[in-house]
C-alpha cells in the first residue's frame, strides 16, 4: 500500500506511479504461454488455467537420476552472491537458507538448468571449531538454484553459526539462533519488526543498524520488495558508479522478473548483513504480488486467470528466496504462509496473512466514508479459516504475550477530526466487523497480554487498542506497535503533513513518526517496552539511527505509557 502520508490510495485499475495497461499483461502473458506450449484461449477456461498454473509452476523430478548434475567445481565465479539467511527458529531446529548466483543480475542467475550439490554445517563457534550439525541438500534450478536445511536436534534457546559450501566456494557465516524449549520460563525475548524496503525509494541503512542489534529474531511483516520498475541508477539511490540491467526498469510479470527482481534485492549489502546477523520470521503485504490485491482481484483490469498466474509466479518466487519450510511452498496460486511460533512461555507469534483470503476492497479501495459495504459482516480480511485458526491459537495459548505479527493498520483510524471522517479501506478499518471477531475471539480465549505487530504504511504508530474504538474511555484491551518502513517513501518526515489531524482525530495513538527505521520490542513477564528506531535519510547512504521515542506496556494492564 502506499504510505499513509498520502491521503488517497489508487482504486481498482489504477497506480501511483505505475499504470499497466491489460494489453500490456496480455501481451506478456501470450508470450509466457506460447513458449510453454499454452494458448490463451485454454487458459481462458477453469480447466485450461489450472493446467498453466501446473505447468508454469514445474517442480523438480521425484527423484534426480533425470536430471543433470553440474560439476560444482566448474562453477569460475562466487555463487553465493545473495548471502545466508535463516527463520522460523524452533526449539531444537532452525531452517538455513541460501541461493547459488554468481551472477544475481542474468536470468538463471549465471547457472545452467542442472542441479547442484551443496553442504552446509552448523556450529556452536563463530570459527567452525565445534560443528553441531553438517550435511548436504540440492539447489534445483526448478527452484532458482535456492537451497534450504531444516536442521535439525540443536539445544533450544542458544545461537549458532553456519554457513554453506559447494566446489571451491564458501558462503559468508551466518548467525541464528533456536527459541526456547516449550514450557520454559524464559525471563526476556527482543523482538525487531522490520517493513516495506522499496529499492527504487533508498539505501537500506536502517537495515545495517539492525544488524549490529542485540536482537533474538526479526520479524518482516511485509513488501519486502517492490514490483515497481527500478531504473538504470536505482531511482532515488542515484548511482553514479553503476548501471542496473534495463529488465529491472519494468514491473515484474513473469516468474523470472520475480526471481531477477529478489536478486537485485538480496544483493544489497545491508540487507545481506541483517539476515546473516539475525534469524527472520516472515510473511508478505501486496507488493510481493501486485499493490493491494485483495485475494484473487487484482488492481489492474486484467482477467482473474491472469492474475493468477502472476500471483503464482509471485508466490514460487517468494518462497524460492525467503527462509521458510517445506510447508510453505506453494502449490500454484496458493501458498499457507499463516503458521505460529511459541518462545518459551513468555510469547507465542501468530503470524497472520491478510492479503490472500481478504474480501475485495469496499468502495473501490482508498480513503472512503464508512457505510453498508465496508460494514457487512460478511467481509472477512483473514478468511474464516485463518480466522478459527487465531481464535484456536489464543484458546490454547498459556504464553504471557500473544504477538500477532501482520501487515495493515488494526487500530481504527480517522484521518481528520470532524464528522467527515474517512476509513483506510484497505486497512482493518475497512473490514471493521472482522476486526471485532477478532477482539472478541481475544477476550473468549481470556489473552491478557495481546500485542499487534504491524507494517504497511511508512510510518510509525503506536496505538492502544479499545474494545469500542469510538468511545475514547472503552477499556483498552492491547496494543498495536506499527514499525516504519526501511526505505519505501523516501526520506520521510517527524511529523508528516496529516500529522496533526490524525493525532487529533485517534485519541488511542500515542506516537506518529514519519522517518524511516525499525521497531525494537523488548517482552518481560513485568512488560512490553518497543523502541522506535529511526534515520534521518535514506536518500544517501550512510545515515546514524537513534530511538525517537519509547513506550511501556505492563503485562496485565494494558495500555502504553511513554518509556
Amino acid at each position: 500500500m502506499t504510505s499513509a502520508q498520502t491521503s488517497m490510495t489508487p482504486g481498482r485499475g489504477v497506480r501511483p506511479t505505475q499504470n499497466v495497461r491489460s494489453a500490456e499483461l496480455t501481451t506478456t502473458t501470450a508470450a509466457r504461454l506460447s513458449r510453454t506450449g499454452l494458448d490463451r484461449r485454454r487458459l481462458l477456461t477453469g480447466a485450461g488455467a489450472a493446467a498453466a498454473l501446473a505447468f508454469t509452476m514445474n517442480l523438480p523430478a521425484a527423484g534426480t537420476a533425470s536430471a543433470a548434475e553440474l560439476d560444482a567445481r566448474r562453477i569460475a565465479e562466487d555463487p553465493f552472491t545473495l548471502g545466508v539467511a535463516s527463520g522460523d527458529p524452533l526449539p531444537g531446529s532452525v531452517l538455513i537458507w541460501t541461493r547459488l548466483a554468481p551472477r544475481p543480475y542474468e536470468p538463471g542467475g549465471g547457472l545452467p538448468a542442472d542441479r547442484v550439490q551443496v553442504s552446509w554445517e552448523l556450529a556452536h563457534d563463530e570459527g567452525f571449531r565445534r560443528v553441531a550439525r553438517r550435511g548436504s541438500v540440492t539447489a534445483h534450478a526448478e527452484f532458482a538454484h535456492s537451497v534450504r536445511a531444516d536442521v535439525q536436534g540443536l539445544d533450544p534457546g542458544r545461537a549458532y553459526y553456519y554457513r554453506f559450501r559447494t566446489g571451491s566456494w564458501t558462503s559468508p557465516a551466518g548467525r541464528t539462533r533456536t527459541a526456547p524449549a516449550a514450557g520454559t520460563r524464559n525471563s526476556s525475548l527482543t523482538l525487531a519488526a522490520v517493513s516495506c524496503q522499496a529499492y527504487h525509494d533508498g539505501y537500506f541503512t536502517a537495515l545495517r543498524h539492525l544488524a549490529a542489534e542485540d536482537v533474538d529474531v526479526v520479524l518482516h511483516l511485509g513488501d519486502y520488495l517492490y514490483e515497481y520498475a527500478v531504473t538504470a541508477t536505482g531511482g532515488a539511490r542515484a548511482y553514479t558508479d553503476r548501471r542496473l540491467p534495463a529488465h529491472y526498469n519494468r514491473e515484474t510479470l513473469t516468474l523470472e522478473d520475480y526471481r531477477l527482481r529478489y536478486g537485485l534485492y538480496k544483493s544489497d549489502p545491508d540487507l545481506r548483513a541483517a539476515h546473516a546477523a539475525h534469524p527472520f520470521v516472515v510473511t508478505w503485504d501486496d507488493h510481493e504480488a501486485e499493490n493491494n490485491y485483495a485475494g484473487g482481484i487484482p488492481e489492474n483490469d486484467v482477467t482473474p486467470e491472469e492474475f493468477l498466474l502472476r500471483r503464482a509466479a509471485a508466490y514460487r518466487a517468494y518462497w524460492e528466496n525467503q527462509p521458510l519450510r517445506t510447508p510453505q511452498r506453494p502449490t500454484g496460486p496458493d501458498m499457507r504462509l499463516y503458521r505460529r511460533l511459541t518462545f518459551g512461555r513468555l510469547a507465542q507469534f501468530d503470524i497472520l496473512d491478510t492479503r490472500q483470503y481478504r474480501s475485495d476492497q469496499a468502495y473501490g479501495d482508498g480513503w472512503r466514508t464508512p457505510g453498508p459495504e465496508s460494514e457487512n459482516p460478511a467481509r472477512t480480511i483473514t478468511g474464516a479459516a485463518q480466522e478459527r485458526w487465531l481464535t484456536d491459537g489464543w484458546r490454547a495459548s498459556d504464553a504471557t504475550w500473544n504477538v500477532v505479527p501482520q501487515q495493515v493498520t488494526f487500530a481504527q483510524r480517522r484521518d481528520v477530526p470532524t464528522a467527515a471522517y474517512k476509513f483506510s479501506m484497505d486497512a482493518w478499518d475497512g473490514y471493521p466487523a472482522s476486526r471485532q471477531r477478532v477482539l472478541a475471539g481475544a477476550e473468549s480465549a481470556g489473552v491478557e497480554n495481546l500485542m499487534v505487530l504491524t507494517g504497511d504504511v511508512h510510518v510509525a504508530y503506536a496505538f492502544d487498542l479499545k474494545k469500542d474504538f469510538d468511545d475514547p474511555t472503552s477499556r483498552t484491551v492491547g496494543t498495536e506497535i506499527v514499525t516504519t518502513s526501511v526505505s519505501s517513501g523516501k526520506d520521510g518526515a517527524e511529523r508528516p503533513a496529516n500529522w496533526q489531524n490524525q493525532t487529533r482525530a485517534n485519541p488511542h495513538m500515542k506516537h506518529y513518526d514519519g522517518r524511516r527505521g525499525y521497531t525494537v520490542v523488548t517482552l518481560t513477564e513485568k512488560q512490553a517496552r518497543a523502541d522506535f528506531r529511526t534515520v534521518p535519510a535514506v536518500t544517501t547512504p550512510g545515515a546514524p539511527v537513534s530511538t525517537a521515542a519509547s513506550f511501556v506496556t505492563e503485562a496485565g494492564n494494558p495500555g502504553l505509557k511513554p518509556g
